[in-house]
């Protein structure tokens, strides 16, 4: 018989699909607006982060009452984002030839969100850095192409993740037990902060949510 876990596994799972190919329509409507293309494709993989990853995260604490069914979902999404990549059949409209920063994004969600919540045994503390990445760094990429019109690290998109991140690390670490409201809100500047940082291969998605863990693990 279909659990309640698979079952709602499988209802998400469905949904992140759709959100991946909707979201070619608001790219065909911002490219027959005249947007250059590459834009186009950050504001879209932007709308991805929060509408998948933000929602997805938000759902874990809700529906799911072991760390398993996240872990796998989120590693048969990095499959897929992997697979279109390297066969060349790119979701176009958030995928770019030059980075697979969208793979790292849906492999570090199902890592951080599970061994989190293993170490940690609080599945709302575990997808705190998920949401960090998906709500803090969208509004940052989003405030960044409105304003400097292309893909850069620009300080002004720091200011608006952690207007985004700091409330999340506060609330959420406030509900904790024992409650850490104040190392919730530390996870979110070191977030916000680390955010502005590449090292090679190693992005963003992979800096925020792995300081952010470290925070959260010393503060428990």
């Amino acid at each position: 018989m279909m659990t309640p876990q698979f079952a709602w596994a499988a209802g998400l799972s469905v949904y992140i699909l759709a959100v991946l190919a909707l979201t070619r329509f608001p790219y065909q409507w911002m490219i027959a607006r005249g947007m250059e293309p590459i834009r186009a494709v950050y504001y879209v993989r932007k709308i991805v982060h929060m509408a998948a990853g933000g929602v997805g995260s938000i759902m874990v604490p809700l529906v799911f009452t072991d760390p398993w069914f996240p872990l796998v979902s989120g590693l048969l999404l990095t499959l897929l984002l992997y697979v279109a990549h390297a066969s060349g059949w790119r979701f176009y409209w958030f995928q770019t030839g030059d980075n697979r920063n969208d793979v790292k994004f849906a492999l570090m969600w199902a890592l951080s969100v599970s061994l989190l919540w293993w170490l940690l045994n609080d599945p709302w503390l575990a997808i705190l850095p998920a949401l960090y990445m998906a709500f803090g760094d969208g509004i940052t990429g989003i405030v960044r192409n409105a304003v400097i019109r292309k893909r850069s690290k620009s300080p002004i998109g720091n200011v608006f993740m952690l207007l985004v991140c700091a409330p999340l690390g506060w609330f959420i670490g406030a509900q904790a037990d024992p409650a850490m409201p104040l190392w919730g809100l530390a996870s979110a500047v070191v977030a916000t902060v680390i955010e502005r940082y590449e090292f090679g291969p190693i992005d963003d998605n992979i800096l925020i949510t792995v300081a952010a863990s470290a925070v959260l693990l010393l503060g428990k």
